[in-house]
């Protein structure tokens, strides 16, 4: 699975948002369905949040592990 796809399926498991998770980025909400939709990605700092945030690795995140 690609991190695009990690990411909804992250993100509907916890019930927020894209505006949700580009607050806690300090990103705009069109930044996060960027990544969503496999246009652009995160810096490897906002990654870092991110797994922070869903309480994965980055490596899962990213897609190189499946725990």
């Amino acid at each position: 699975m690609e991190f695009k796809e990690r990411l909804k399926e992250l993100r509907k498991e916890k019930n927020v948002t894209q505006t949700d998770i580009s607050k806690i980025l300090n990103v705009s909400k069109m930044a996060v369905s960027h990544w969503e939709k496999g246009n652009s990605e995160p810096s490897i700092e906002q990654l870092k949040i991110l797994a922070n945030y869903f309480d994965v690795s980055v490596d899962y995140l990213v897609g190189f592990s499946n725990q």
